[in-house]
């Protein structure tokens, strides 16, 4: 992460809130992926997806090393969705909650 003086911070945080709350104005999952698209580039946009289908893999139990042969992702990614799964924010829980039911 850069190192910001605290005037750029303020300006970063508030800089998060409106890019969530532009994900928020997104009605289509067709608009949320083109603003994806124009906000990370491709090999960006590769990593997030290859964390989301990880978390998929962990949630039906599969092994580590099965998952990162299917996916290409390392064992030490897989480690860190896994660990933000467990002891993260709850994101990815409340996600998986919710696209689940």
């Amino acid at each position: 992460m850069k190192n910001h003086s605290d005037i750029e911070a303020k300006r970063q945080k508030k800089a998060t809130k409106t890019m969530c709350d532009a994900f928020l104005a997104m009605q289509r999952r067709e608009e949320i992926l083109n603003l994806l698209n124009d906000l990370c580039t491709p090999a960006e946009l590769e990593a997030i997806t290859d964390r989301w289908w990880v978390l998929q893999l962990l949630q039906e139990k599969m092994p580590y090393r099965q998952i990162s042969e299917r996916t290409g992702v390392s064992v030490t990614t897989i480690g860190r969705v896994a660990r933000y799964w467990r002891e993260g924010a709850g994101g990815y829980q409340l996600a998986l909650e919710r696209i689940n039911k």
